[in-house]
């Protein structure tokens, strides 16, 4: 089976889907060893592990597919949700961005509605008029038929335009062909449910990292809620940008590592020196 449909299949089985937000081999890896299925390579954590910066629209395709082969490389059987971001132009910049990641084994890719280039500040996300954002899910979802990608269309103009607009959205998705469907910050469970019904018994993906300004359930209230994928962005980023500082604080007290460092073997085996030496032996002269 394709990872297209390996996702299908998955999406079908009953109960919630929790996808890792990763963003590049290690990340990955460590997910995949776990036991998780799928995963999310996000913008975010790409832009704050290449960029040391803010997801504000300054990471390019080339540098999110580049992100996506190391995500791909080090876990191949995991299925992984590509961040498409706006698509990187107009709609057929989108087709563009769709078929390279059909063709490279993405098993589904996120598109949204925000207008690019992004206006000068952090603040909002202004999106494009409704009838723009139907062309680019619409040539999206006809890309998608050369791998059978799946289509994640996100709107993100909830802040800006209201919950009605946004629930149009979605319901105009479902009609153009979306397979998953995500409006970005919601209010409340209620916009949540009104959300989730326009989704017409399709996906609904959420963000469920706490502390952005949009009501974030647990996973248990996401479920019940209706949600079917939910992915957390700060969920490893948070812990690793923690961990490097307490590394870096180790250096300046004088010390060789932090108290949270994992032992050398350890680190080894997880890094795979022992599988490289058990391969290797087999091309030795």
């Amino acid at each position: 089976m394709t990872p297209p449909d390996r996702l299908r299949a998955l999406l079908a089985e009953p109960g919630f889907v929790t996808m890792p937000a990763v963003w590049d081999g290690l990340t990955a890896k460590l997910a995949a060893a776990a036991g998780f299925r799928t995963a999310f390579l996000s913008g975010s954590c790409v832009a704050a592990s290449r960029l040391g910066g803010p997801d504000l629209d300054l990471l390019s395709f080339g540098e999110m597919f580049d992100s996506f082969n190391m995500v791909r490389g080090a876990a191949p059987d995991t299925l992984v949700l590509a961040d498409g971001d706006h698509g990187y132009g107009n709609a057929m910049n989108v087709q563009r961005t769709v078929r390279a990641y059909g063709r490279a084994g993405a098993a589904a890719i996120l598109i949204e509605d925000k207008i690019t280039p992004r206006a000068l500040t952090a603040a909002g996300k202004p999106c494009l008029p409704r009838d723009e954002a139907r062309m680019k899910i619409r040539a999206a979802v006809e890309a998608a038929k050369d791998s059978g990608i799946l289509i994640l269309a996100r709107t993100d103009c909830r802040p800006t335009q209201g919950i009605d607009e946004a629930v149009a959205r979605i319901e105009m998705y479902v009609e153009e062909g979306a397979d998953i469907l995500f409006l970005d910050s919601p209010a409340d469970d209620a916009e949540i449910g009104r959300a989730v019904a326009a989704a017409a018994g399709r996906p609904s993906f959420a963000v469920l990292s706490p502390g952005a300004p949009r009501a974030t359930p647990s996973r248990s209230q996401a479920e019940a809620l209706g949600f079917k994928i939910g992915t957390y962005p700060t969920g490893m980023l948070s812990p690793s940008a923690a961990g490097i500082k307490a590394g870096i604080a180790a250096l300046v007290a004088g010390e060789a590592e932090s108290a949270s460092a994992l032992p050398p073997a350890e680190l080894r085996t997880m890094l795979g020196y022992p599988d490289y030496d058990t391969q290797g032996k087999r091309f030795m002269v």
